[in-house]
Order: structure tokens, then sequence, then C-alpha cells
């Protein structure tokens, strides 16, 4: 095998448009890509104890990992270090040969975002911003169809936006940041930017070939992928007509207060501009009664995790194979 190509990571929220990104980077010849591989979460946790609950307890295997690192001639860092190359390795395999890049859009290194950049320092990132109004919006129609369900991803909204922030400030020249808005309303100019920062030449017309690309997997956006083939505004204002319920409204103004002034202008957006858009909007009647009663459903499903409890009671018949996660 030849040289292990250069990694490139999306740094976004879901719903951020890093799907669309991702396909028109895989248009150029020189950046490969697979769906969303998300390789690099699991091993990162294994230097983290809070984020998982496994049978095998954790916090446990988190001490025993420090303790195995302690032994080592360069200790944490060699550890990390065998990381990255087994990653790169598996970069190689998953590209043809002579790319000069692989591309990772997995959404959910929000939350590790700040180790990749450590971890990876010969590697590209992008950090890629959208309206948080629109993101919020967009996880409640793709993924709830309309109906509120942000209790599912406070996670992304709150601690990966917060990880997204503080990585982009200390990584510096080392990022590039585009806004989504900028990417659908001045592309060319916009990818031009994006191209140049990878020392890739850009060729217009994969603004239009990146309709034809496909990423086999059971991650990513096929929402998108299958409406849109080309760059696309339609989904620039959408917002308006999700966000314009009483409660919504009040939780997008608490939302956008947390972010502050000064977060969304490293994103690129002014605080007052968008306050005063979102209180622009004509209430509706509608979802009144069914977004009070998720956003208390969405209480008790937050604190309670079914998810974990139907396992277990689908387990019953088996009673050995019910443990406590730690």
């Amino acid at each position: 095998m030849g040289e292990a190509p250069t990694p490139v990571f999306i740094f976004s929220l879901p719903r951020s448009g890093s799907t669309l990104a991702q396909r028109i980077l895989a248009a150029h010849e020189d950046v490969a890509t697979a769906s969303e591989p998300w390789l690099l979460l699991p091993y990162f946790y294994t230097l983290k104890r809070g984020g998982v609950y496994a049978e095998f307890n954790h916090a446990a295997l988190v001490n025993a990992i420090e303790d195995f690192c302690s032994v080592l001639p360069g200790g944490r860092e060699e550890y990390l270090a065998e990381i990255r190359k087994m990653v790169l390795r598996l970069y190689g395999r998953a590209a043809p040969e002579g790319v000069r890049y692989f591309l990772d859009k997995t959404p959910r290194y929000h939350l590790i975002a700040g180790d990749i950049v450590s971890a990876f320092p010969g590697a590209r990132y992008i950090f890629l911003w959208r309206n948080p109004l629109s993101v919020v919006s967009s996880i409640i129609e793709t993924w709830g169809g309309g109906r509120w369900n942000l209790y599912r991803h406070k996670i992304d909204l709150f601690e990966g936006l917060e990880n997204l922030i503080r990585t982009y400030t200390t990584a510096g020249d080392r990022a590039h940041a585009v806004r989504y808005e900028d990417l659908v309303t001045d592309p060319e100019d916009t990818w031009r930017g994006v191209f140049r920062y990878l020392g890739l030449p850009f060729d217009g017309s994969v603004l239009d070939s990146f309709g034809s690309i496909k990423l086999k997997g059971r991650k990513g956006d096929p929402t998108g992928t299958r409406i849109y083939d080309g760059v696309s505004r339609s989904s620039l204002e959408r917002w308006r007509q999700t966000l314009n319920t009483p409660f919504r409204k009040a939780w997008c103004r608490r939302y956008l207060h947390w972010i502050g002034a000064e977060r969304l202008r490293i994103m690129g957006y002014d605080y007052e501009e968008l306050m005063a858009e979102l209180s622009s909007l004509r209430v509706s009647g509608k979802r009144i009664a069914s977004d009070a009663f998720r956003a208390c459903y969405g209480l008790a499903y937050d604190t309670s995790e079914p998810g974990i409890l139907r396992e277990k009671l689908r387990a019953l018949p088996e009673w050995k194979r019910i443990h406590v996660h730690k």
C-alpha cells in the first residue's frame, strides 16, 4: 500500500448540511469517503468516564486503560498515537489508491472534536455552522415528523455545540469554517474557499455532479440525498413554519439566550437579528396540546431512559441476562 490519505473531518451539529458538504467534496477525484464511519467514538471514549453505560462496567474499563497507559513508554500519548495509526490504515483501505484525502463525516464527532484535533495534527478540519433555529426545525421535521422531539437531541444542541465552539476557537488557523447558508446562496465563492483550504483545484462542475454521489450505509441523511440533486435554497426559511407555536418560540428564545451573542458571533450569526426574526413569527394554535404533552413526556423519558428498561424487560424470560449497567 502507498501513503495513507490525509483525513478531513467535517465537524457540525446534525441537520447542518454535512451530507451535502460530504457529497460535494466526494465529487472531487482526490477525496474518498464513506457514509458515516463513527470509528473514533468508541476508541476515544475508552479514556472518558462519563457518557457510556455497559455490561462490562465502563468506569472500570477506563481505570484499566489508564493503568495500561502508565506502563507504555510514551504513556497516554503513545496509546492515542497507536489509535491514530490504526484509523489511518483503515482510511487507507477504504480509499482508492493514490487518493489525497479521506473524508470522515460523523456528526456525533462533536462530542470528541477536541480529542480528534489533538490526535490528528496533520488532518484538515471543516467546521460547518447553520442557523440554530434551522437546526432545531430540521430535527423536529426530519426525526419527529413535525412533533416535538428535542428531548432526544439535547446532547447535540447543548454539549455538542459547546464542544464545537470550544474546539474551533482553539484550533485557530488549522480549521476552516463555513456557514450552510453561504454554501447554498453563494456556492461558487464559498466552495472555492473550501477547496483552497484543502489545496485542491476547484472545478465548479462538482456543484452539479455531486448528485450522482451515492453513499452506501445505514447512517447519513437519506432524506436530503433523495430530495436534493443540486444546491438548493429552499430549506433556509422552513424553520418559520415549524417553530411558530407558543411553546416552540419560548424554547428557542431560551436556547438562543443560552448560546449567547458571543458564541453566535463566532458561528457567524447575530443574536439580536435571530431574536427579532423569532419574535416576528405569527403564532399558530396548532400543536399546542401536543407540544405540552411531549415536553412533559420528554422530561420523564430523559430521566428514566426507557430504552434500557425496554431491553431488560425483553430479557425477563432469561433472568440471568439482566444486569446493572455501569
